[in-house]
């Protein structure tokens, strides 16, 4: 009898225990974030206020009600960030925000609204706004792109890792307005390759064979353009002596 006391006065405690801690959850899920409630983990370059300033946030807001999926897809596209996790916290309060930022591979430009922006192009293709970029310096023979459209990244992405692959070796890549491509290399000069974006692949073989008979061959000319805008059919101009 004193057994069943004592076990139904622990069934009680914890009960009465849970209730209290299940109430001061909810409590704290009501409670509202305030700015200073932003804590931020990956990078020392972003502040609270770009927190802000590239999401839907509207601070204060109770926390339960903040849509953290909705926020890691505006921050990663306006941040261009490789990515970030956005997290609801009650010890300690708040939001946590996680970034993983992208790594510059070569300099970027691009238009918005007929004004050119600066910044960067990392391995992938993306474009990294120079105030939110990790590294500011890259080498001095570090490529450059002009005229990024997000939807030539794959296309970019491609020519940047047969450059990284070593196959060629890229000065310069200008995608116009309305999306012919250039590329300006180190022995071939400047190739053509046009506004089919689904040819690059072949493309890009045709420049790494060039490249290597060039080498093969010891090639003394000089080549003023390499038209590939049809790779059945390249053309190669030299100049003549």
């Amino acid at each position: 009898m004193i057994l069943l006391k004592q076990t139904k006065k622990r069934y009680l405690l914890c009960l009465t225990l849970f209730l209290i801690f299940t109430n001061f959850l909810s409590l704290k899920t009501l409670k509202n974030v305030e700015l200073k409630d932003i804590k931020i983990y990956g990078s020392k370059i972003f502040s609270r206020k770009d927190i802000i300033t590239n999401s839907s946030l509207n601070l204060p807001t109770r926390l339960i009600f903040i849509r953290t999926k909705f926020v890691e897809k505006e921050l990663k596209l306006n941040l261009s960030l490789e990515n970030v996790l956005v997290s609801r916290q009650i010890f300690p309060f708040g939001l946590r925000v996680l970034i993983k930022t992208r790594r510059p591979f070569a300099y970027g430009e691009k238009l918005l609204n007929g004004k050119k922006i600066s910044g960067f192009i990392d391995k992938n293709g993306f474009f990294i706004n120079k105030k939110y970029a990790e590294r500011t310096v890259l080498d001095e023979s570090a490529l450059q792109v002009f005229g990024w459209q997000e939807n030539s990244r794959k296309t970019l992405s491609k020519i940047l890792t047969a450059q990284k692959n070593g196959e060629f070796e890229l000065v310069k890549i200008s995608f116009s307005q309305n999306g012919y491509l250039t590329l300006e290399e180190k022995d071939l000069q400047t190739v053509f390759l046009g506004f089919n974006q689904n040819l690059i692949e072949a493309q890009l073989q045709i420049i790494g064979n060039l490249k290597n008979q060039l080498n093969k061959n010891n090639f003394t000319g000089k080549i003023d353009n390499v038209d590939l805008t049809d790779p059945n059919y390249p053309k190669i101009k030299v100049f003549k002596p």
